[in-house]
């Protein structure tokens, strides 16, 4: 099986798309084949049954907010509830945290057994995590003319863009365009999805990183040692410690997947909804999070840190002096950077998640300080302010803090990390969207002058 799971990832002799339903398959792909036929009529059920419910009323406002909380889509892996926070297949985070299969040693989830929960709905045995591990590290191998590609580009091009130039190239291998191509039948879309989703995600760790050792480190390229998905990250990133080998698997897992309408997660199905191939779809998604209001998020609450360290005279500070530093910083019309979210209403778990980290492991760190004082004075503030729904923190008022604690200060590097956990959710969103059948994306506009006239 793994001379096959090699070959196919090497893009030696493409399997014809009639082959590959027959061929040997993996433990995830097996079930993922199982469980299509009971969520296709699930599907069916539903719609026969609910079809013609209203699921929201779109107001004007709505359209022109850039469709903020309208209910339009469908998004098998997760779910975000503004009180609770974000569900992976029914499982919140600190359940999964419980119930994932982990590393030996280890006390975060492998990202091996969050993708196994997104694509099934299913909490994996630790033989079937561990079997993922397995075929992502014999998928791996990018192919040499393609690593030529990448070390051709220049220091100075932002790491993201290197990211969607490197998985562009690597779309000339998609078994999914060449099955397209050869007419296969609609209902198989998703076997193809499936395997160049799986070929992606097993390569990212090495595109990723040595976009990182290029760009930083001189092209001095870390070979991987073969560990899981996660540990893989860290140790080709040139950190080999246990703590950020944990670190990685944490942020791997906690910013995965976000239901379907963020930015990220809607540009990868939109794009998909065409029937473009896997890395084409993702590279959509990979562009959406380079965008300063979605993936740069977390680069830009470490910079605005850093600019409250220098003005406030260094750290520590009294929160009668941040408090007034706040306060200015909003009369200023500038916002505070990690607090408020569009959908959540109280702390995002994922934030929890890490504060919980940043207390086992980094507990004096000057910054993780900072981070909980001002996680204790900025709510407060921005509630007081009527048109303020949320003073939640969400999830990047922390990570930029985890990462520079570690050594890993490039904070333009940053949002790369964030693609490569978020190709986990959006690629088994993908993979179920070609299972499931759904259509092109095609919604109705408007124009200013016809909303004057009839509404």
């Amino acid at each position: 099986m793994l001379n096959t799971f090699a070959r196919r990832a090497l893009g030696l002799k493409p399997v014809a798309a009639t082959a590959v339903a027959t061929r040997s398959m993996s433990l995830l792909r097996k079930r993922v084949e199982e469980l299509i036929p009971e969520k296709q009529e699930e599907v069916k059920a539903v719609r026969a049954e609910k079809g013609d419910k209203v699921l929201c009323e779109v107001t004007v406002d709505q359209a022109y907010g850039g469709m903020r909380g309208v209910k339009s889509l469908v998004t098998e892996t997760s779910l975000l509830d503004p009180h609770e926070g974000i569900r992976f297949r029914g499982l919140s985070i600190p359940e999964c945290q419980e119930q994932l299969p982990k590393a030996a040693g280890g006390d975060e989830p492998l990202p091996e057994s969050l993708f196994w929960l997104l694509m099934t709905g299913e909490v994996p045995t630790q033989a079937e995590a561990e079997s993922l591990t397995e075929e992502w590290n014999a998928r791996s191998e990018v192919p040499e003319h393609i690593n030529k590609i990448i070390d051709s580009f220049p220091k100075t091009l932002h790491p993201m863009s290197q990211l969607v130039a490197a998985i562009g190239v690597l779309q000339e291998g998609s078994l999914f365009a060449k099955a397209y191509a050869d007419g296969v039948h609609k209902s198989k879309y998703w076997e193809t999805t499936y395997e160049d989703s799986m070929n992606l995600i097993a390569k990212l760790p090495n595109i990723s990183s040595r976009i990182y050792r290029n760009t930083y480190h001189n092209g001095d390229v870390i070979a991987s040692p073969g560990e899981d998905w996660g540990a893989n990250i860290a140790a080709q990133l040139g950190y080999d410690s246990h703590e950020v080998k944990e670190l990685m698997r944490l942020y791997m897992f906690l910013h995965s997947d976000h239901e379907g309408g963020n930015a990220s997660a809607h540009a990868t199905h939109l794009v998909g909804s065409t029937l473009s191939d896997p890395y084409l779809s993702f590279t959509a998604g990979v562009t959406a999070l380079a965008g300063p209001l979605h993936g740069l998020a977390n680069q830009e609450v470490l910079r605005w840190l850093n600019v409250v360290i220098d003005e406030v005279g260094g750290l520590p500070v009294s929160d009668e002096k941040l408090t007034e530093y706040i306060w200015d910083t909003l009369n200023s019309g500038r916002v505070v950077p990690g607090y408020g979210h569009a959908v959540l209403r109280t702390d995002d778990p994922r934030y929890t998640c890490q504060q919980q980290f940043a207390l086992k492991h980094m507990p004096e760190d000057p910054k993780f300080k900072l981070v909980k004082q001002l996680h204790e004075l900025v709510p407060p503030i921005l509630t007081s302010i009527p048109k303020i729904k949320s003073g939640a923190a969400n999830v990047d008022a922390h990570s930029g803090v985890l990462l520079t604690h570690y050594g890993l200060t490039e904070d333009n590097y940053y949002t790369v990390l964030f693609a490569t956990s978020r190709a986990l959710g959006v690629l088994a969103s993908l993979t179920w969207d070609r299972a499931l059948g759904l259509p092109l994306e095609r919604p109705k506009s408007y124009t200013t002058e016809w909303i004057k006239n009839n509404m």
